[in-house]
């Protein structure tokens, strides 16, 4: 089969397509046949030897390896004990994370699953979209339900609200009955006031503490050294859920009492699941910022890294061999 791997660290280019064996699904796992993959940082993180992640908290590499834990497709065989899918089922999941930040083995014709990190892919959705919505949206998904878990008829900030995580924050937000003030640049406000937000700031035009005052829940995806900048528009005793790594000023939070609520993002197919449910019925739409075929792996990772996405980047894994 074809699949993307990495040998050493590096730029984009170090992406190549080579062919490796179909791998065999072991005790709990399925193979499926890859019809798209989802791009994530984490992927280009890992690419690019995780210089992105604080050293203390960076995972080991093991070159080569093969990137990409989203994954959308067909379940073609079975491991032993299996018996919670079946041949021809169509699945979705977020592969083996964050115990294997590279080496999920996502941009591949084949890769295997843990079947309890998988679920039934939206009917209402293409393998494309599909596959555009595991580590985004359950990330979305885990902060809202086991996190910060905001309450109806609060207020809710998302910064870097058209990016993967944020467009599905602020719609699982407004289905949980809050008010939302969504942050992004100003060729996203069409796109977020579809989504339903209450308000938008463009942060490139205003400062967004001068128009956001008192807010109950702050949710910032972009982090960075500057994060601090947003924390005037919580309320004291509000609540702050970082996405990313970011200065935050901590002592400053902690003498307004602003309380930290976070979490690794984690495979689970029973909220995937859960998730799915949501989509089918129309309260989650997902977005897709750009599409490119397995063969330019390379190019999506040179869109990622560029920033400012709206909705996510997908791999087309077109032309898939034959069933093993």
């Amino acid at each position: 089969m074809k699949a993307i791997r990495v040998h050493r660290a590096g730029p984009p280019s170090e992406l190549r397509l080579e062919e490796v064996p179909v791998p065999e699904p072991g005790a709990g796992e399925v193979l499926v046949q890859v019809h798209a993959a989802g791009v994530n940082p984490p992927d280009w993180y890992g690419r690019g030897g995780l210089s992105a992640i604080p050293e203390e908290l960076r995972p080991v590499l093991t070159f080569p390896f093969t990137p990409g834990s989203d994954v959308s497709g067909t379940v073609v065989a079975l491991g032993p004990g299996v018996t919670t899918w079946a041949e021809g089922d169509e699945v979705f999941g977020l592969l083996r994370f964050p115990t294997t930040i590279g080496g999920a083995r996502g941009y591949a014709e084949y890769t295997t699953a843990p079947v309890t990190d998988l679920a039934r892919k939206p009917a209402a959705l293409d393998h494309d979209h599909a596959a555009a919505v595991p580590m985004a949206g359950l990330t979305a998904y885990q902060y809202l339900v086991d996190h910060a878990k905001p309450e109806p008829g609060s207020t809710v900030l998302v910064n870097g609200a058209a990016g993967g995580v944020g467009h599905f924050l602020v719609q699982l937000v407004r289905h949980r009955g809050a008010r939302v003030i969504a942050v992004a640049s100003g060729r996203h406000e069409d796109f977020l006031r579809g989504l339903g937000v209450d308000e938008y700031v463009d942060y490139t035009t205003t400062a967004v503490t001068d128009v956001a005052r008192d807010v109950d829940y702050l949710f910032d995806t972009v982090g960075g050294p500057h994060g601090h900048r947003l924390t005037p528009a919580l309320r004291d005793g509000g609540v702050l859920s970082p996405v990313f790594f970011g200065d935050y000023h901590d002592h400053e939070l902690a003498a307004r009492g602003i309380q930290r609520a976070s979490g690794q993002v984690h495979s689970d197919g029973r909220q995937l699941g859960e998730l799915a449910e949501l989509i089918d019925s129309g309260a989650v739409r997902v977005h897709l910022d750009s599409t490119f075929p397995l063969t330019e792996a390379w190019r999506a990772h040179e869109r990622g890294e560029r920033g400012h996405l709206q909705g996510k980047i997908v791999l087309r894994v077109a032309g898939a061999g034959p069933r093993p």
